[in-house]
């Protein structure tokens, strides 16, 4: 029996001090999981930042806005079927809604940040810091990795990226 209590006092420890270091990993209400981006060809071209934001309030919010020094001009973007069989990417000023306790995935081939005009070439491997702003949140800042290599998680088939997709009709 002591060796249980024992036990239970060391787990209980360890618990106590974990929390705090695992709350320093999340300081924000709105976590933003495995950002990363695209390039599709060199400086003065386009790209785009996908990601998985996760709102840990109890308040809906909505990411208003999105800034980085990478592009001369960075929208909120997404995509929309003009029932013709082509699919029109278009900046979406009022944003992407999250709500309470709700997550919210940017992905390819649906809802994502574009970076127009590339400042720099985006070369496998290098980061940026990506300035998520948000109604009520404020302003959370991410590192955003580049990977030119990575696939579509969804196997939509987009090829290599939506700078390659056919049919698609980028306006404004």
């Amino acid at each position: 029996m002591k060796t249980f209590r024992l036990f239970t006092a060391a787990v209980a420890a360890t618990l106590a001090l974990a929390l705090p270091l695992a709350a320093e990993d999340h300081p924000n209400a709105i976590h933003v999981h495995d950002a990363y981006a695209r390039a599709m060809g060199g400086v003065g071209k386009s790209g785009a930042v996908f990601f998985m934001m996760h709102n840990m309030t109890e308040t809906d919010d909505r990411l208003v806005d999105a800034r980085a020094d990478v592009a001369e001009l960075v929208q909120l973007h997404t995509h929309k079927d003009m029932g013709d069989g082509v699919m029109k990417m278009m900046h979406v000023p009022e944003g992407f809604a999250l709500p309470a306790g709700e997550m919210h995935e940017l992905a390819r081939g649906g809802d994502h940040v574009m970076l127009l005009g590339l400042t720099r070439d985006l070369a496998n491997g290098d980061s940026f810091p990506l300035t998520l702003v948000f109604e009520n949140a404020g302003e959370v800042v991410v590192d955003v990795t580049v990977d030119n290599d990575r696939k579509p998680a969804s196997g939509m088939g987009m090829g290599n990226g939506h700078g390659a997709m056919k049919g698609m009709n980028h306006g404004g």
